[in-house]
């Protein structure tokens, strides 16, 4: 007997992020050369101090539950870094600790957006966005942006795409995949927008150490929105702690407890030794978040660099996140071993199977004219795997 799927979960489709992370791992696992541009994490190991952290709650037994929002020690180090970094004052009950950043968006959306709510999301976009969305049961109203324009929606843009249905704004600032950088004036004018349209606003601040400079938080620039934002981040990619699965929100008292009551149905509490490594990494030494970030942004230059050299491909200069992404559509029409490459997801399979390097397709960020390469990886990589791309390149006929 099959069984009968819902259909919403007929409805979504696996991370390509993950996907081709997982391809090209089994691909090495086969004893193929891969290099992979592919992944979303740092390459950095976890700095020291935070797994010591992590090794001496074992040694003190923190292996219990903890409370389903996050140790108070975990709430009040958040409380701090919203405070210090970001000119944002929230009390215990303003804050909670997730599974990761996604787990706080899923948890967000689910308890904000009823059936048919429309929500802004600006394209290029982070993959799991629309499909979260959609198992909230709410609607993504898509907002196209371009190279030209710095992959960066415009105030016109957003006024253009309100309507009497629309809840709900996704601002990722730097972006996901584009490193796309929104300066402090068009943050501040998109943030005055949402408050005279009462728009709930996401800001997904996971890449807000990874930039060439410093970014203000639309909270402080705007701080009426206050009743209406969440502020939301993650320990995965500040401080090289993808697998630790730490994320944390700030938001209003009532929603926070709407989403700890969720979160008490589904996952309970963050891992409690991860969350004493949290605690570590917002609360101790921030040298390592400066030095990954001023690597990323030399690594940026040397990708930016060596792709320039390619002809057909064209880049817009990433200013944060470690993405480059590249409009590769002078390639479309073109032959190779298995045919014609008519899409960015053809490319991606011919660069995987016949250049040993795996990207990701520009599909699933909602730009199939591109595609993401992710320079969180050695130079001495990012080059060879650069080297690859060009020469399958000009193989194509």
């Amino acid at each position: 007997m099959t069984l009968d799927l819902t259909a919403r979960v007929r409805g979504i489709k696996p991370s390509p992020t993950l996907g081709m992370a997982a391809e090209a791992a089994a691909l090495r696992a086969e004893g193929r050369d891969i290099v992979d541009l592919s992944a979303g994490e740092p390459d950095f190991e976890t700095p020291e101090h935070i797994k010591a952290a992590a090794r001496e709650a074992l040694a003190r037994g923190l292996t219990k539950y903890t409370a389903v929002g996050g140790t108070p020690e975990l709430k009040d180090a958040v409380r701090e870094k919203f405070q210090r970094e970001n000119g944002l004052t929230y009390g215990r009950n303003e804050v909670m600790v997730s599974c990761g950043g996604k787990h706080v968006l899923y948890n967000a959306f689910q308890a904000l957006f009823a059936e048919g709510a429309e929500v802004i999301v600006p394209a290029p976009y982070w993959v799991s966005y629309p499909d979260m969305l959609t198992l909230a049961g709410a609607t993504t109203r898509v907002v196209e942006t371009t190279p030209e324009q710095g992959f960066r929606m415009s105030v016109d843009q957003l006024e253009a795409a309100c309507g009497p249905g629309t809840k709900g704004l996704i601002l990722n600032s730097p972006s996901n995949p584009t490193g796309a950088v929104y300066s402090s004036d068009e943050v501040r004018a998109i943030g005055e927008v949402a408050l005279r349209r009462g728009l709930i606003v996401f800001t997904d601040d996971i890449y807000e150490h990874i930039a060439e400079h410093p970014i203000e938080n639309i909270g402080a620039l705007v701080p009426d929105l206050r009743p209406r934002l969440l502020v939301v981040n993650s320990l995965s990619k500040t401080y090289a702690m993808t697998g630790w699965r730490i994320g944390y929100v700030a938001a209003p008292a009532e929603v926070i407890s709407a989403m700890t009551a969720l979160q008490s149905q589904s996952t309970s509490n963050p891992t409690s030794i991860a969350q004493a490594a949290g605690v570590a990494a917002l609360t101790g030494p921030q040298e390592c978040v400066g030095a990954m970030a001023r690597e990323f942004l030399a690594r940026r230059d040397l990708v930016l660099a060596r792709l320039g050299a390619i002809p057909g491909v064209h880049t817009a200069v990433p200013g944060g996140a470690f993405y480059v992404f590249p409009d590769v559509s002078a390639a479309f029409g073109k032959r190779g071993p298995d045919g014609v490459v008519a899409s960015a997801n053809d490319l991606g399979t011919y660069l995987l199977r016949h250049a040993n390097v795996a990207i990701v397709p520009g599909e699933g960020f909602g730009a199939p004219r591109h595609i993401r390469l992710s320079y969180a990886a050695p130079r001495q990589i990012l080059e060879e795997g650069i080297t690859r791309i060009g020469d399958a390149l000009a193989q194509l006929r």
